[in-house]
């Protein structure tokens, strides 16, 4: 039933949010008759359903609210009785506005469905309007499904997530217009985004000037399927350098001579790289017959640099595992004897309270806590040797103050532990370079590398058999790697200013003694060579090259300005000597550089900056010196730089389809970053 002011009901009547009433009247004096009526004085509406309502006069003292998108009215005002604006917000809200449901593209009338306990909730959820200050925001479907495939890839989320019954309920009482997604769904929208971020990094890698360093690292499934994880790098056109994991190739038969090449010619085809690889870095070894293999497919697809010397190299963050490994074999008995002791105070707060109390007695200085470590990183069983080795102290007080603790190592077992981590240290020093720093590793590790085969000879000399024979195990394993990598980690340190061929000839006479001279001259005949071949194989212009040709081209002064000198026929002899004379001009910028003193030797020294700014004083050894300090000394992730075990997917990812888990795996690596444009000005975005 109707009152008379035209309300349905009285909550229409007192649920008032804008209410338009003359300051400093009442209905009683509204009532007097007075000869003149003033003028009414309303305060700004604040509501947002002014922004879908105007207010129009229909007849004396009677004004209605008519919606600008279907022109539906509605009660506002009679006489001096004001409805609210509740019922109007119902219209906007509720979805009862069919027009704007059509602007929506939606189907459906309501915007919020009556409370289903099967959707999961206590109470039905309570009816929120927006503050006056917040815009509406229409729903897109489209927008929420993007935003769905990009948290399931940055979060490694299951793409079944969008059936699970919880996130179904969530999302419904979130936004009750959203459409179930299914499987299939998600999938087809999560490599509708990797599509879309390999064009943008395509775009990108497109102007890079010089050649790109490749990495593989072999995973394994449950399937005992192989999956070749593929990353490039390389320095753009500002000197910075870049990393990117490119593909993610199934391998149905991973210990098969052919499973890497094929790999590899997929990439090169994929990303157009045929001409432009200079260097391989395989996180496992490969044996001959894998390596027979590949060298043919590479002289197919890509000239070789120096006969291929600089081309296939070993994974340093493998090597240094291996001899980890090594360390924690031999001192398994005592390790173990630790880790129990270590378990025993940490698997309580009791005797963690005792072992803290009985450290404070006894005013240990060191400020190491104990924890337990995680058996596949081998990191972090240095790092508890290292805390409960500096607290042995305390271990063999502990049972003084708790019987119970009977597990205290002898002091030959403490003595035994911090050899270990004398082992230990100088490759966990190493390691963590690679997961702390983004400039080239390829020179730091020229210095880490020798460093760890001088201290391992030193060992080999002690009388002590067990430290004798342990470095005997680890130098073999470093040699290796230093016969393989040594020269193209040389040729980096001669690209920096700071060394140049003196902190080789240095190392190299510490490691070789009356030997030394001949390797020196490997590097240095190498270099040369390797310039001679930038010079007569220069490499195709690309796009950002031209553009500093073009640059430089455009800063000349017309000829016809500088008289005859300078014209086409005033030194044509001239021209026919620059010509024949030019490989040996080309050859002393090596022989200018390499003459020319040390840059100071300062901590934080931007090595590629340093480049960017000589490049116009040596063009080509630039060129060289941005592949050379690109090449990466590790093929293995940060997060696997000190793991043990071979890298194994996840038992859900290897039942996708290998296109699924490659989009996954390489969109998650670009969406870390922003998404590239032509000129080559990448950002980070942190999410």
């Amino acid at each position: 039933m109707k009152n008379p002011a035209g309300f349905t009901s009285m909550t229409e009547m007192t649920e008032i949010t804008d209410m338009e009433t003359i300051p400093g009247e009442s209905n009683n004096q509204l009532a007097l008759t007075t000869p003149e009526p003033q003028p009414i004085k309303r305060r700004k509406k604040k509501s947002m359903v002014w922004e879908y309502f105007t207010i129009e006069n229909v007849s004396a003292g009677c004004r209605r609210a008519y919606c600008k998108r279907c022109k539906q009215s509605f009660a506002y005002s009679t006489g001096s009785k004001v409805a609210g604006t509740s019922h109007l917000k119902r219209h906007i809200a509720k979805g009862t506005c069919r027009a704007l449901l059509r602007g929506q593209g939606q189907d459906n009338n309501q915007f919020i469905t009556p409370y289903n306990p099967k959707m999961g909730g206590s109470e039905p959820p309570k009816r929120r309007y927006r503050s006056p200050s917040s815009p509406f925001i229409p729903f897109d479907q489209d927008r929420c499904r993007h935003e769905i495939a990009r948290m399931i890839i940055m979060h490694e989320y299951p793409l079944h997530i969008v059936e699970h019954p919880g996130f179904i309920a969530f999302v419904q009482n979130l936004q009750p217009q959203f459409d179930k997604m299914s499987f299939n769904t998600v999938q087809g929208d999560c490599v509708a985004t990797y599509l879309r971020e390999k064009q943008s990094l395509m775009n990108f890698i497109e102007g890079i000037p010089g050649r790109f360093c490749l990495t593989l690292d072999m995973w394994s499934s449950n399937q005992t399927l192989g999956y070749v994880f593929i990353t490039g790098h390389f320095v753009d056109s500002d000197w910075k350098l870049h990393r990117r994991v490119f593909n993610v190739v199934m391998e149905p038969y991973p210990d098969s001579h052919s499973a890497l090449s094929h790999a590899i010619a997929a990439c090169l085809s994929d990303w157009s790289l045929e001409g432009k690889l200079f260097s391989l870095t395989f996180n496992h070894p490969l044996s001959e017959a894998g390596l027979e293999n590949l060298r043919p497919l590479l002289c197919v697809k890509n000239p070789l640099i120096l006969n291929g010397q600089l081309l296939i190299r070993n994974c340093i963050a493998r090597t240094m595992s291996s001899m980890a490994k090594d360390v924690l074999g031999a001192g398994q008995e005592i390790i173990k004897k630790i880790r129990d002791s270590v378990k025993y105070v940490k698997m309580s707060e009791s005797h963690d309270d005792k072992f803290i109390q009985v450290k404070n007695q006894l005013q240990v200085p060191s400020e190491k806590s104990l924890f337990l470590d995680n058996q596949t990183q081998w990191n972090t069983t240095y790092q508890m040797l290292a805390a409960a080795s500096e607290l042995k102290e305390v271990f063999d007080c502990l049972d003084t103050y708790d019987p119970d603790y009977k597990l205290a190592p002898s002091m030959e077992d403490w003595k035994l532990a911090e050899t270990l981590c004398s082992f230990l240290k100088p490759l966990f020093d190493a390691a963590s370079i690679l997961t702390t720093t983004t400039l080239p590793t390829v020179i730091t590790f020229f210095y880490e590398v020798w460093k760890i085969h001088v201290d391992l000879g030193r060992s080999i000399t002690c009388e002590d058999p067990f430290i004798s024979n342990l470095a005997k195990s680890m130098q073999e394993k470093i040699d290796k790697y230093w016969k393989d990598c040594s020269l193209v980690l040389a040729m980096a340190v001669v690209m920096d200013p700071r060394f140049k061929m003196k902190l080789v000839e240095f190392s190299f006479t510490k490691i070789y003694g009356e030997d030394a001279p001949t390797y020196i001259k490997t590097v240095d005949d190498g270099i040369h060579e390797l310039f001679l071949e930038y010079v007569a194989l220069p490499l195709p212009l690309t796009p950002t090259y031209a553009e500093e040709v073009n640059g430089a081209n455009n800063g000349k002064t017309n000829e016809s300005h500088q008289g005859n000198l300078l014209s086409d026929h005033g030194l044509a002899d001239f021209d026919v000597y620059i010509m024949e004379t030019n490989s040996q001009q080309m050859k002393s910028e090596l022989d200018q550089y390499l003459e020319e003193s040390l840059l100071p030797r300062v901590q934080e020294f931007d090595v590629l900056g340093w480049w960017k700014l000589n490049k116009m004083k040596y063009p080509t050894l630039s060129k060289m010196a941005r592949v050379i300090l690109s090449i990466p000394v590790s093929a293995a992730a940060t997060e696997s730089i000190f793991d043990i075990t071979d890298k194994q997917l996840d038992e859900y990812r290897s039942s996708l389809r290998p296109e699924t888990v490659e989009a996954l795996i390489c969109a998650k690596d670009w969406l870390h970053y922003g998404s590239s444009d032509v000129s080559n000005a990448l950002v980070r975005m942190e999410f």
